[in-house]
Parts: structure tokens; sequence; C-alpha cells
């Protein structure tokens, strides 16, 4: 039987990332005039809800979080890094910053990160002893883009990293798997187990996002690590077939491969199709499916044991949608997304089809979106525009480089599909 556990803990939402203008400090003296963070607890506060006014708390094991302790946290950052935050943390007025200008800590963040790094510290142990079979941490402040030395990002402390080094050094697992499908590069995650064949790490992501520099293909680890970071850049708008094809056609096999004790999932939802800081045009069902499908590999190659933190995720109005998808039983969604299924071990999924990469003299007349409008009475002229619309979507077709990234993104998915 399956058991999924849930760690969450309301000090989370306490994290106080004070006011901005999107991703710039407030200055009123510069004309900036202050809103609300976006990364704020409205998100995360309206999925705990929305779970528990589904009645799903009874059916998931509430698993308590703690503090990480010092000597957990140095396992993947410096000393000097832990002291920096807890510094920062002591700021009475507004607290101070983790790094990099953009995120912020707030007072008394130190100890929620802490608690963060925990609470996924906790469901990973209880995977390991057997008390559940997968989990969901909902935790905040983020961390996949904390590196050894530097927050960035939003993130201070790299929960997933943290837990991983924990499940190595304290629960005797040899191999840990990191899967991350942020919307934006898990920069943080790979650069601290760059040289570690221990740890494969693989980043699906919006490509040239966040951060701009970093997550492109060449990216594949140092040294012993050599081979053990895959990145996955996606063009914007990939959707959901992109996003599964993927899956299938690069990150099932590298899992198979790799053979994991254990596999954590930075499960950010913002490449949902209604995030503001990424343009993936993701849904609830396409967190459903990709979930079922880690669900399966994890049954295949660790005993189920599949953990997840969340990560990003700025639609507080669609991301308890998507978060659900680990769930037994969700009410019904908006209309865009169908209704949500169990956390369990899928069936043989459907292949999805993969992006269509044909030339244009092979692709079908009706992919311009022109063509597939109504037919017009025969007696009514059609507007000009509509022809200019039309011959823009032919020349698109005609000219691979107005396709974008897909040439990129097709010739890297042969590459690792052939291993």
């Amino acid at each position: 039987m399956t058991t999924t556990g849930y760690v969450f803990h309301p000090e989370y939402l306490w994290h106080d990332t004070g006011t901005s203008a999107g991703l710039l400090p407030a200055n009123p003296t510069a004309g900036v005039q202050p809103a609300m963070h976006v990364e704020n607890p409205e998100a995360k506060r309206r999925v705990h809800e929305l779970i528990h006014a589904c009645g799903l708390l009874g059916e998931l094991m509430i698993i308590e979080p703690r503090r990480a302790t010092v000597a957990e946290l140095t396992r993947v950052h410096t000393e000097t890094y832990v002291q920096h935050i807890k510094t920062q943390s002591e700021l009475r007025r507004g607290g101070g910053d983790a790094g990099d200008g953009f995120s912020p800590v707030g007072h008394g963040s130190y100890d929620i990160a802490r608690l963060a790094a925990g609470g996924l510290i906790e469901l990973v142990t209880a995977a390991v002893h057997g008390d559940i079979t997968n989990g969901y941490a909902l935790v905040r402040p983020p961390g996949h883009h904390a590196t050894a030395d530097a927050g960035m990002g939003f993130c201070l402390f790299n929960s997933i990293a943290v837990a991983a080094r924990h499940a190595q050094a304290e629960l005797g697992l040899a191999r840990v798997a990191v899967v991350d499908w942020d919307a934006h590069h898990g920069n943080g995650t790979q650069a601290i187990f760059d040289d570690d064949p221990s740890v494969l790490t693989i980043s699906l992501h919006q490509a040239g996002c966040f951060p701009p520099d970093s997550g492109w293909t060449h990216e594949n680890g140092t040294g012993d690590g050599t081979g053990y970071a895959l990145n996955v850049p996606l063009p914007p708008g990939s959707g959901h077939a992109a996003y599964l094809h993927a899956m299938h056609q690069v990150v099932l096999p590298a899992l198979d491969r790799f053979a994991p004790d254990l596999i954590l999932l930075a499960n950010g939802f913002d490449a949902g199709v209604f995030d503001p800081l990424a343009r993936q045009m993701l849904t609830a069902a396409s967190y459903r499916e990709m979930t079922r499908l880690l669900v399966g590999a994890a049954d295949r190659l660790c005993h189920g044991r599949l953990i997840a933190a969340h990560e990003g995720g700025y639609s507080p109005f669609y991301t308890p949608y998507c978060a659900l998808t680990f769930s037994k039983n969700s009410p019904a969604p908006p209309p865009t997304s169908p209704t949500l299924s169990p956390l369990s071990s899928p069936a043989t999924p459907p292949n999805p089809s993969p992006p269509n990469n044909k030339p244009s003299s092979a692709r079908p007349r009706n992919s311009c979106p022109a063509s597939r409008r109504p037919s017009r009475p025969p007696e009514k002229r059609p507007h000009p525009r509509d022809d200019r619309e039309h011959e823009g979507c032919r020349r698109h077709h005609r000219d691979p480089a107005r396709r974008g990234g897909w040439a990129d993104y097709s010739a890297f998915i042969h590459v690792y599909a052939r291993g």
C-alpha cells in the first residue's frame, strides 16, 4: 500500500520577503512603488488550505519538521555562508539579502530556512525507514538556486542538497538522483554536486530564463562527476508535449542507467500556464503525468522512494491545482485542467507525441493557425490582415531559424536518447 508523507509548518508562511516591484527592490525615492514581493506566502498558503478543505490531510501521513543543524547545513554550504544568513536574519528592520540583491532574508528567516531543510530531512528519513512510500514537503523559502557559498533567486539554503547529503551520510544510501522541473535552472544543486558521481542532477527548465547564463546542454559535470549533470533547456512556450517527450527520452532513461537509491524532486510549478515568471505553458495535467512517470521510476528503481520539495510557483490561484497532483482525491479544477488522480504507480502511460520537427514541406497544412479557422461564407471578402498572418505563418514554417530552439532541442534529445 502506498503511503504519502506530508510536511508543512505555519512558520514557512512567516518567511518575510518584504515589498518589491516585480523583481526590483521597492525604492519610493527612485519612483519604484512598493508592492507585495513575488515570492510571498500566498500560493503555498492556498496549496495547504486546499488540501485541508478537500479533506486530504487524513489520507496523508503528517511528518513533523525540525530545524536542520549547522552540521547538516555545512555538508553542502560553507560555514561562512551559513553565518551570513544568520547575521542577515538578525537585522531587525527589514532583514537583509542572501547574496544577489534579489533574495530577501527577513528577520528570523534563518531559523525558518533551517526548518525547511530539516523538514525535507525528516521526510527522506521516513521514506528510507519505510514509514512512508513517497512524500511531499510544502516548504518555504525555496532552495534550488542556493550554491555552497551564495544565495540567489529567492533561495537561502539548498534543502534538497542538504537532504541528499543526509541520505548518504546518515542513512547509508549510495546514489541519489535529483530531478528538477522548476521553470528556472537548478543551478545551485548542480554546482554543489558538480564533481560528484554519486548524485545525478537533471534539470528541465526554460532556456536562458534564470539564471540567464546557466543550464545549457554542455554543462554536464566536472572531474569525476562528468556525465552526472544533465540539462534540458526548453524553448519558451514548449508546453505539455515537449516536457513529456523530454521525460520519456532523457529523464527516465537516465534514471534507469543511474539506478538511484532515492529520487528527490525539485517540484517547481512556475512552468505553469499562468505563472508570471516563466512562459512554459504547463497545466495541472502536465504535472500529473510527469509525477506519474517519476512514481513509476521510483517503484522500479528505489522501492518507491520519491520525495518532492516545493520550489517555485507564483500563481496563487493556479499553483494549488498543480500541487494536488500527489493527492488521492482533488476537487474539480479549473476548465484548463482535467480532474487529477492519485500519486500511485501508473499504468503504462500513453507515449506522448514528440514535437513536430519536420521540415516545412512535410508539415501538415492545418499547422498554421490561420488555416484552422472556420471557413468564411464565399461572399465575404477576408480582411487583408488575415492574409498577412497566413503568409507570416508560411514564412515561419519555411525558415528554420524562425522556429527558435526546436531544432537544437531535437538534436539534443537524439544525443541523449542514444545514451
